[in-house]
C-alpha cells in the first residue's frame, strides 16, 4: 500500500516572503481558536466514482496526515458500489481509509430518465448522512450528475462545500452541471488560469477562489520512473513493449447519445484495422452506456486477441499504463488532463472534451463518417513523444488546499457573495501562494560559462547559477539537468512558480523540434543535439530552445527598447558578432534557421579570415576574437603597451587590453577600433538599407565602444531616407537570459510562439 506525505510549507519560504507565510500561519491558528478552542476542522469527502477518487485522494492522504487539524469523513456512492463497473470503493478501503457511509444510489438502465431517478434518489438518502455526521465542509468534485446531488444537499441544510475542478470548460452537459455546483459552493479549487478567470466572471468571491492545480498532478509527476513494465505485462500480455500500445477510453455523450455511439464504433474499427495491442475501459455509467458495451460485444472485443477490456483499473497502474502508452484515444477528460503531464500522444474524439485547454499532445478529431479519419489519426500520433504539459498543475497542489482549508473562518457568514460587475482583475487568491511569482528557467550556454536563472514575469533574474561550460556533451548535459533541478528546486523556497524552460545556445538552432543544428566553434561537441527531450521529461515543464542571437532581440522586445516596437534589429556585439530581426512583432527565423546571421554580413572583399571560411566579414573585424588577435600583434611588436599600461605574465592579452590602449591615446589601438568600428557601421548600413526597420540595438561588451563610430558611417553611406533610424546601445545586463526566459513568459501567457 502507498500513501502520501505532505509536509508542512511554512519551511520551504525563506527571504522577503517569510514574514507573510508567519503570519498566514498565525492567522490560521487564530481562526481554529475562533473556530471554538481548536477545534478540529470535520471534512467530509464524498467520492462517486473511479475518476473523481483518483483527484480526492491525494487530498484525503494529505488531510490524513494531519490529524491535529482535521477529521475526515469518507461518503461513497454511485458507481464505486456497483459490480458492472468494478466495485471500486475496494480501492478506497485498499488506500486505508474507513468508509463512513455506502450509499447505493445509482438506478440503473443507463439512459436519461436513470440519470435524474439516481439524483434523486441520492437528494432522499444524503440528508440523514449528512445529519448524522454533520461536517464542517464537504468536498465536492467535478461535474458528474452525483456531485450535483451532493452540492445541492449540503447547500440547503446550511453545510459549506469546497468545489474540485469548477471553471472548466468541456463540451457536453458536464459544463451545466459543473458551472450549477459552483453557484452552489462556498469556496473554489481550481486548476488553470482561465478556470479561474472564468469563476470570476460568474460572479464567485474572489477571496474564495484557490487557484491550485489539479490534486492528481501531485502524484503524476512523481511516478513515471516508477517499474512499470511488470504492470503493461499485467494488463496487456508479455511479449508487449512500452511505447507499443494503446490505451483506449471512452464514454458516451449524454446530449448525444446515438452520434457518440456511432463514434465509437468507428473507433473500434479503426483500432482493429490499426492493428496494436489496445487497453479498453468500459466506458463511465452515463446515459449511453449500456449501448457502447453492445458495440463492444458485437465486435467480439473482449475475445480479439489484439484487445484486454477491462472495468477498473486502480490509478497508480493506470498512471503506468498511460505514460508508457504509444497512444490514447478516446473522449475522457484524463487524455487532456493528466495524459499532458507524461507527453503521451492523445486523440481526443467528438465534443466531450473539446472546450478544454490541452497540450501540443492532443490531436482533436471532431467528426467521422467514416473509420478513415481515426485511422489517418492514429496513424499520426502513435508513437510519438511529446514535450511535458503542466497546464493543470505543477505538483504542489495537496499542500495549497490544506493551508486554504485551514483559512476557513467558521464563524463568518454562510450567505455566499456574488462579485457582480465589473469584474475585477484577474487576482490569484491562492492562500500559500498569494505573493508567488510567475517565473522561467533560463539557460544560457555560452563559450566558457554555463548559467541557469531563475526570471520573473517582470525580468528581474530571482536568483542565478555560473558554472564553467565543460568541453564534452554527456558533461555538459548532465550540468544542465543538475543546474535546472536544483534552480526548480530553490524556486519552491523563493516563492517563484516555473511555466516552463528557455534556452539560449550558440550556433544554428531549429526552435520547432529544441534540436541544436550546429554550433560554434566554441563550444565543441554541440552539433545534432536534442536539447528539449532530457529537459522536459526530467523536470516535467515545456521547453524552448534558440539562437542567443535571437534571444537578445526576443529580451529587447519584452523588456528592453524593442518593447512595442514593430520592426527592429538587434546586434551582439561579443566574443562573435550576432543579432536577432523582430518584423511585424515576430522574430524571424528564416528557411534553414539561419536568419540574422549578422556577423557574417561581408563588408570588404579583401578583408581578414573569418571563423566561418570567408573573408572580410563585420564578425572578422569587430568580434572580440577579432579585436583579441589585432591585441596580439601588437604586443608581439612592442606597440601595445603605453604609459600607465601593464600586462601581467599570466595574463593572455586580449580586446579590453586593445580598448584600454585606445583610451590611453595609443594611435594604432585607436585606429583598429575605428577600423572595427566602421566595418560594424556598414553593417548597419546595410540592415538599414535591406530591412529599414524603425530602430538597430546594439548589444554585448563592445556596444558602448562602437556607438558613436556606427552613428558616424551612417551619416556618411546611408541613403537620407534611413538616416534619422536610431541606433542605441541596449541597457539589458544579461540580454541572453532574459530572451530565454521571454520565449517561456511569452508563450504561456499568449499561448502562441
Amino acid at each position: 500500500m502507498e500513501t502520501y506525505g505532505y509536509p508542512h510549507r511554512e519551511s520551504c519560504f525563506q527571504g522577503p516572503h517569510e514574514l507573510y507565510f508567519k503570519n498566514l500561519s498565525k492567522r490560521n491558528k487564530q481562526i481554529m481558536e475562533k473556530n471554538g478552542n481548536n477545534r478540529k476542522l470535520r471534512v467530509c469527502v464524498a467520492t462517486c466514482n473511479r475518476a473523481d477518487y483518483s483527484k480526492l485522494a491525494p487530498i484525503m492522504f494529505g488531510i490524513k496526515t494531519e490529524p491535529e487539524f482535521f477529521e475526515l469523513d469518507v461518503v461513497v456512492l454511485g458507481s464505486h458500489l456497483i459490480d458492472d463497473y468494478g466495485n471500486t470503493y475496494r480501492m478506497i478501503e485498499q488506500d486505508d481509509f474507513d468508509i463512513n457511509t455506502r450509499l447505493h444510489t445509482i438506478v440503473r438502465g443507463e439512459d436519461e430518465a436513470a440519470m435524474v431517478e439516481s439524483v434523486g434518489l441520492a437528494l432522499v438518502k444524503l440528508p440523514d448522512v449528512l445529519n448524522r455526521l454533520k461536517p464542517d465542509i464537504m468536498i465536492v468534485h467535478g461535474d458528474r450528475f452525483d456531485a450535483l446531488a451532493l452540492a445541492t444537499s449540503a447547500a440547503l441544510m446550511n453545510i459549506r462545500i469546497l468545489h474540485i475542478e469548477g471553471g472548466e470548460v468541456s463540451g457536453t452537459i458536464d459544463d451545466s452541471i459543473r458551472h450549477a455546483i459552483t453557484k452552489l459552493a462556498h469556496y473554489h479549487v481550481c486548476c488553470t488560469r482561465s478556470a479561474e478567470q472564468h469563476l470570476i466572471s460568474m460572479c464567485e468571491d474572489h477571496d474564495r477562489i484557490l487557484l491550485a492545480g489539479c490534486p492528481s498532478y501531485d502524484k503524476l509527476l512523481s511516478a513515471k520512473n516508477k517499474d512499470y513494465m511488470s504492470i503493461i505485462r499485467m494488463w496487456l500480455g508479455d511479449d508487449v513493449k512500452s511505447k507499443d500500445y494503446i490505451v483506449a477510453l471512452q464514454h458516451p455523450v449524454t446530449t448525444d447519445i446515438k452520434h457518440s455511439i456511432k463514434m465509437f464504433e468507428l473507433t473500434l474499427d479503426a483500432l482493429i484495422s490499426f492493428n496494436k495491442r489496445t487497453l479498453v475501459l468500459f466506458p463511465n455509467i452515463d446515459a449511453g452506456s449500456k449501448e457502447m458495451v453492445r458495440v463492444m460485444r458485437k465486435k467480439g472485443i473482449e475475445h480479439h486477441p489484439n484487445f484486454r477490456a477491462v472495468k477498473h483499473v486502480p490509478f497508480d497502474q493506470f498512471i503506468q499504463l498511460v505514460a508508457h502508452a504509444g497512444c490514447m484515444i478516446g473522449n475522457s477528460s484524463c487524455g487532456v488532463r493528466e495524459v499532458g503531464a507524461f507527453g503521451t500522444p492523445v486523440i481526443n474524439l467528438g465534443t466531450r472534451q473539446i472546450g478544454r485547454e490541452t497540450g501540443e499532445n492532443v490531436l482533436h478529431v471532431r467528426d467521422a463518417d467514416t473509420q478513415d479519419k481515426i485511422l489517418q489519426a492514429l496513424h499520426l500520433q502513435f508513437g510519438k513523444q511529446y514535450p511535458c504539459s503542466k497546464i493543470y498543475g505543477d505538483g504542489n497542489a495537496v499542500p495549497r488546499i490544506l493551508k486554504f482549508l485551514k483559512s476557513i473562518d467558521l464563524q463568518e457568514p454562510l450567505q455566499k457573495k456574488f462579485c457582480f460587475p465589473p469584474v475585477k482583475e484577474n487576482i490569484s487568491q491562492d492562500i500559500d501562494h498569494i505573493l508567488e511569482t510567475l517565473s522561467a528557467l533560463a539557460v544560457d550556454l555560452g563559450g566558457t560559462n554555463l548559467r541557469v536563472a531563475i526570471v520573473s514575469m517582470k525580468g528581474e533574474i530571482v536568483k542565478k547559477y555560473t558554472q564553467f561550460n565543460p568541453k564534452t556533451y554527456e558533461e555538459r548535459i548532465n550540468l544542465i539537468l543538475q543546474m535546472c533541478v536544483e534552480a526548480a528546486a530553490e524556486a519552491v523556497k523563493l516563492n517563484c512558480r516555473i511555466l516552463g524552460v528557455g534556452i539560449s545556445t550558440g550556433g544554428r538552432v531549429n526552435p520547432r523540434e529544441g534540436i541544436v543544428l550546429h554550433s560554434t566553434k566554441l563550444i565543441q561537441e554541440w552539433n545534432s543535439v536534442d536539447l528539449r527531450t532530457p529537459l522536459s521529461d526530467t523536470l516535467h515543464l515545456p521547453v524552448w530552445v534558440d539562437n542567443d542571437g535571437n534571444c537578445a532581440a526576443l529580451a529587447e522586445r519584452k523588456f528592453g527598447q524593442g518593447k512595442g516596437l514593430e520592426n527592429f534589429v538587434t546586434l551582439i556585439t561579443g566574443t562573435g558578432i550576432g543579432g536577432g530581426i523582430i518584423h511585424q512583432h515576430e522574430l524571424i527565423h528564416g528557411s534553414s534557421f539561419c536568419a540574422a546571421e549578422l556577423g557574417h554580413l561581408v563588408v570588404s572583399l579583401d578583408g581578414p579570415d573569418c571563423s566561418c571560411g570567408s573573408h572580410g566579414c563585420i564578425e572578422a573585424y569587430a568580434s572580440g576574437m577579432a579585436l583579441q588577435r589585432e591585441a596580439k600583434k601588437l604586443h608581439d611588436e612592442d606597440l601595445l603597451l603605453v604609459e600607465g599600461m601593464s600586462v601581467p605574465k599570466d595574463e593572455a592579452v586580449g580586446a579590453l587590453h586593445l580598448i584600454q590602449a585606445a583610451k590611453l591615446g595609443n594611435a594604432k589601438a585607436q585606429s583598429i577600433l575605428r577600423t572595427a568600428g566602421t566595418a560594424l557601421g556598414l553593417g548597419v548600413v546595410n540592415i538599414l538599407h535591406t530591412m529599414n526597420p524603425s530602430l538597430v540595438i546594439l548589444s554585448g561588451v563592445l556596444a558602448s565602444h562602437y556607438i558613436h563610430i556606427v552613428k558616424d558611417v551612417i551619416r556618411q553611406q546611408a541613403l537620407s531616407s534611413v538616416q534619422d533610424v536610431d541606433v542605441v546601445v541596449s541597457d539589458l545586463v544579461d540580454p541572453a537570459l532574459l530572451g530565454a526566459a521571454s520565449m517561456v513568459l511569452d508563450y504561456t501567457t499568449r499561448r502562441i510562439y
